[in-house]
């Protein structure tokens, strides 16, 4: 997913309770299915920002060396300015565009 096209709001919004669990029938399951979608978003991000920073490092023993790079400080300002991976994930769930399954449940329905 293009992150920086998300239409997740930047900062925190008030949710409705009867949204979140409607698609699971349990409130705590969906948020589970929400941590974990952030969690794999979270590390996205940071693979992403950790591949752009990495072209910027600089491999000298020297403390007198440090500078700022400019570029480097763009970079790091956007990822900063990206809505949090909890709210993507959450945008995600509402839209429908999460798929999850459970083991036990299946195995229930199949016997």
């Amino acid at each position: 997913m293009d992150y920086k096209k998300s239409k997740s709001p930047v900062n925190t919004v008030t949710r409705d309770v009867q949204e979140l669990w409607k698609d699971t029938g349990n409130v705590y399951e969906s948020v589970v299915i929400i941590s974990k979608r952030a969690n794999q978003i979270s590390a996205e991000i940071k693979q992403d920002l950790s591949k752009k920073l990495a072209e910027f490092a600089s491999y000298n023993d020297s403390l007198e060396e440090v500078f700022e790079n400019r570029e480097q400080i763009e970079i790091s300002r956007y990822y900063e300015k990206l809505p949090k991976p909890a709210l993507l994930a959450t945008e995600e769930f509402l839209d429908g565009q999460i798929y999850w399954r459970d083991p036990s449940k299946d195995n229930v329905e199949k016997n």
